[in-house]
């Protein structure tokens, strides 16, 4: 993979970057594929449901709304991911049990973590464009990631 740094270089305003500061919680630092997309607030059953169907090598971008209440994927969603060939998810919002998603080979940004679950009423929008940061993820889209950031085209 090509460090966002450079790809940036190459490619300049054709790219959007992300100025929200997430943090690099997965085992897997560098992570790039198509863009999926789901909107949802304090409720993880459409992210469950999403990562518990094949990847294909996508990043999931999930727009939480920014919320650090609750979070928004664990370690079974995760352990999930990697078995259905996702690349990485990029949370808008927490996770949990970093110390295992430290450990998996997956992408994992996040705005940080809290052990609290979310309901998982199925509350949300599946592959509709969300707005982080300014930057709109549209599904189909292309997303890269890194520890300096993350790059949209």
């Amino acid at each position: 993979m090509t460090a966002t740094a450079d790809l940036y270089d190459e490619r300049g305003d054709a790219l959007a970057s992300v100025s929200v500061q997430f943090q690099d919680l997965g085992g897997r630092r560098a992570f790039e594929g198509p863009i999926r997309t789901i909107r949802c607030f304090r409720d993880n059953g459409l992210v469950k449901d999403v990562l518990a169907g094949p990847g294909e090598g996508a990043v999931l971008v999930v727009d939480g709304g920014g919320s650090l209440e609750s979070a928004l994927m664990g370690d079974i969603m995760a352990s999930s991911a990697v078995a259905n060939g996702w690349a990485g998810v990029i949370i808008h919002g927490a996770i949990r049990d970093r110390d295992v998603l430290a450990t998996l080979d997956l992408g994992v940004k996040a705005l940080g973590s809290n052990p609290r679950k979310s309901v998982k009423d199925g509350a949300g929008e599946v592959d509709v464009p969300v707005e982080i940061g300014d930057v709109v993820f549209r599904p189909g889209g292309f997303v890269w990631a890194d520890t300096d950031g993350i790059l949209v085209a």
